[in-house]
């Protein structure tokens, strides 16, 4: 269970590279909808969801302690040395956003992977990255607005995170594309019940 095989390992770095360079693209969605946001600032907050997609992604189909965490880290560090307008800042988001999903599967000993695990998972992950960025980015930030941009993350976990990420593993899975992989696996012993 525990033991990454050669598959585990690419399927992880492939999911963790592809949300990497994808990030830049939404990294600018950030900078387009800023004066959207100028007036309440903690609406950003409802899409942060999708900067915690690899990691859940992973942990989902590949079903290994770490899968997520390494994901997550491989998408920021990977967007970071793509020049993300956050820096150095992104890798310490990614370990945030991985290690909230991580913290899910870890919970559950990693063997349930289901909606509700997906949905913790999610606001997990928004509540460090929250934590992070209260600390980093927004210290002005009243305990208002933070505790509004709080909600924000949590509600954008939830669902951009948790809700998509789940339905896009077994989206995934149901293409075939992953059967040597645990998901696929299930998947397989499901459809023949």
């Amino acid at each position: 269970m525990t033991r990454f095989r050669t598959v585990d390992l690419l399927v992880t770095v492939l999911i963790g590279a592809a949300f990497g360079v994808a990030y830049l693209g939404y990294g600018q969605l950030y900078t387009l909808i800023g004066p959207l946001t100028a007036a309440f600032k903690p609406a950003e907050g409802l899409l942060a969801g999708i900067w915690f997609l690899p990691a859940m992604l992973a942990g989902l189909v590949v079903r290994k302690p770490g899968a997520a965490l390494l994901a997550g880290m491989i998408a920021a560090v990977l967007s970071m040395l793509l020049g993300s307008q956050w820096g150095w800042g992104t890798a310490i988001s990614g370990l945030m956003q991985g290690g909230g999903v991580e913290l899910a599967f870890l919970l559950t000993r990693y063997r349930h992977f289901t909606l509700p695990v997906a949905v913790l998972g999610g606001v997990l992950a928004a509540l460090l990255e929250w934590a992070w960025e209260k600390l980093a980015y927004y210290q002005e930030m009243s305990w208002a607005f933070s505790g509004a941009m709080l909600a924000c993350f949590l509600v954008s976990g939830a669902l951009l995170c948790g809700v998509l990420g789940w339905a896009a593993a077994r989206a995934l899975v149901s293409t075939g594309a992953v059967d040597t992989l645990a998901a696929g696996r299930e998947h397989a012993r499901v459809a023949e019940v």
